[in-house]
């Protein structure tokens, strides 16, 4: 547990000390686990540091308010916490990639590549955000969980994968509701419009074909406004690196270690 501000935030590291380090960021409604997938191969390559973003998993769940700098300087205490001091590698999905843009443009100094996965800049309909709110408030997450998975997977992805949807389904449910409705108001809230033009570090993202979430469009223009930054599009919906675990490491591999 590393403290933030007075909010613990539950840390997991992987690997040779020696190693360059990966940190890893996940979604609205997961936790660290998301990543299992990515894990292994993942260790072959880098120092491993995961971690469960405040509302989520074994970190403090305090009421908010959130916001993105709030959140991305939990993520800047997580690495002061452990003394790493030189620069680091990031991927993280949806929230997560939202989470990195913030670094990129405010702490540049601590990121050597960056891959943002799934993910969105600005949300200018706050009443589909404060409807999804409502019902959590009204049926707790329990009672959004089947039409949350299929914003997350496509059908097919969800008749043919029991154990990953099952998984998916627990860690979600299992989310404490004060740490999902804060950290759906930050994301409601986001405003990085102006934000990722200031993006200098190296960036590629990750976007699925089939994602209703944070739709493709969106993911395209992070790549057109970000300096060099490519793209590699899945044949996936929101939550790609569990959806396609292989092609999601390959893409984030690829990129981090192109040689």
């Amino acid at each position: 547990m590393i403290d933030s501000n007075g909010c613990r935030i539950n840390v997991t590291v992987e690997g040779a000390e020696t190693a360059p380090v990966l940190m890893l960021c996940n979604s609205l409604g997961t936790d660290m686990r998301m990543w299992d997938d990515q894990a292994a191969e993942f260790l072959t390559h880098f120092r491993l540091v995961r971690y469960d973003r405040r509302g989520h998993g074994k970190s403090d769940a305090p009421k908010g308010p959130y916001n993105m700098e709030m959140l991305g300087r939990d993520a800047l205490a997580v690495l002061d916490g452990l003394g790493i001091k030189q620069k680091v590698n990031w991927c993280g999905l949806s929230m997560g990639g939202m989470v990195g843009q913030w670094l990129g443009a405010n702490a540049p100094e601590q990121m050597d590549k960056m891959v943002l996965c799934n993910t969105h800049y600005y949300f200018p309909d706050k009443e589909l955000w404060n409807g999804r709110l409502k019902m959590a408030r009204e049926k707790r997450l329990a009672g959004m969980v089947d039409a949350n998975m299929e914003r997350w997977f496509t059908k097919e992805f969800r008749d043919n994968n029991p154990q990953p949807m099952a998984k998916m389904k627990a860690m979600f449910v299992e989310t404490p509701l004060d740490g999902y409705i804060a950290c759906g108001e930050a994301v409601r809230d986001m405003d990085h419009r102006e934000l990722i033009d200031r993006i200098k570090v190296p960036t590629h993202v990750i976007a699925g074909r089939q994602d209703p979430a944070t739709p493709l469009e969106a993911n395209e223009h992070l790549r057109s406004r970000i300096p060099g930054a490519t793209i590699t599009v899945l044949e996936a919906a929101h939550i790609s690196n569990v959806a396609q675990p292989q092609a999601f490491t390959k893409a984030v591999l690829d990129f981090l270690r192109p040689n």
